[in-house]
């Protein structure tokens, strides 16, 4: 809206003022680090049915991203830390998401992947910003292990919130909490007060190489009296093998067919990985009610060198959820695709 005042921006710069010290100190303390992660492929992407565009064969970003993180320690007990991060979407050489990359009223402060500051202690860890949600942490992220930019597309859920007020719990003999109050709904701003605040919530407990996760993403009203998803995550490592699992279940006043957060659609997941040397087979199989329905996703990841990894993937679905046009991202969804499939080959290469 012409003349409002978005605060990531300023959030931002007050970040950067709060990394300043940490970055004078570097030389006692050590407490800052500039990073980078190149993540590029190329692909070739056949939909099943459409107008809008035949297959194709291009280069793609698998979100890269460059940012500054620091840390700085009051004494044993606390420690402040912040980090802010932008992403670089490589294939269309612009500093955006590779996905969500903006549009008509979207401001320039939306374009950060994180802008946090936080305070850790004994008492657990409180921070503020544009950071990682709870309920993806604890419930999506067990079974979002791909490395193409079709990764994390089976779930529900938002992986990053700005205006996020957060608190994860310290550990207890393997059981930890998390809960966060995020200002909107969404990144994208909205005239409408219907979705004024977001709630997440988690609990994750963890026994050696067993980790079992509950969580609720609850949007509020959301137009349709309630806009709840929950969700259950099981994995289970057993030395080189990985083994995951993802139920979510919406629970809404939603009843209209074929919409996104339908009352009663559902998410499962199934993912395996086995790592042989430099080199990691995985598999997942989904499926996710009116977000791509059957899903299958393939792939190998081979580690060159601490930094580099090349990595070679098949991605199917049977309905529409992350295939685009060609470089597209959100803005070209286009639900007459009817799904389809992509091959890709594509590198990271962490700085």
């Amino acid at each position: 809206m012409t003349g409002s005042i978005h605060p990531i921006p300023s959030f931002a710069a007050a970040l950067a003022l709060g990394l300043a010290p940490l970055c004078a100190n570097a030389a006692d303390n050590s407490g800052f680090s500039l990073y980078a992660s190149l993540r590029t492929q190329i692909e070739s992407v056949a939909p099943d049915r459409s107008s809008a565009f035949d297959r194709y064969h291009a280069f793609r970003d698998a979100y890269s991203r460059f940012g500054i993180q620091g840390t700085h320690t009051v004494n044993e007990h606390l420690t402040l830390f912040g980090q802010l991060e932008m992403p670089l979407d490589t294939a269309n050489l612009r500093v955006r998401d590779p996905y969500d990359q903006g549009g008509a009223g979207r401001s320039s402060g939306e374009r950060f992947r994180l802008a946090l500051l936080g305070v850790r202690s004994d008492l657990g860890t409180l921070s503020y910003g544009q950071q990682w949600m709870p309920y993806y942490n604890a419930i999506a992220a067990p079974v979002d292990m791909f490395s193409s930019y079709y990764s994390g597309f089976a779930t529900y859920t938002v992986f990053r919130l700005r205006e996020t007020l957060a608190y994860v719990s310290p550990d207890l003999h393997g059981l930890s909490f998390a809960i966060a109050r995020a200002a909107g709904d969404g990144n994208r701003r909205s005239t409408s007060r219907i979705d004024d605040e977001r709630i997440q919530a988690s609990a994750t407990y963890v026994l050696d190489d067993t980790r079992l996760a509950v969580g609720m993403d609850d949007r509020g009203d959301a137009g349709y009296g309630r806009n709840r998803l929950y969700g259950l995550a099981l994995s289970q490592r057993l030395g080189n093998l990985y083994l995951a699992a993802k139920y979510e279940t919406f629970d809404t006043g939603n009843k209209s067919p074929g919409s996104f957060a339908r009352d009663g659609n559902e998410a499962i997941n199934l993912f395996a990985s086995y790592t042989v040397g430099k080199n990691t087979i995985k598999a997942m199989l989904a499926k996710v009610d009116n977000y791509g329905e059957d899903i299958i996703h393939l792939g190998i990841d081979h580690q060159y060198s601490e930094r580099l990894k090349v990595f070679v993937e098949y991605y199917y679905e049977q309905e529409t959820a992350a295939i685009t046009d060609e470089r597209g991202g959100l803005a070209d969804f286009d639900g007459s695709i009817r799904g389809g499939k992509a091959f890709m080959t594509g590198l990271r290469y962490d700085f």
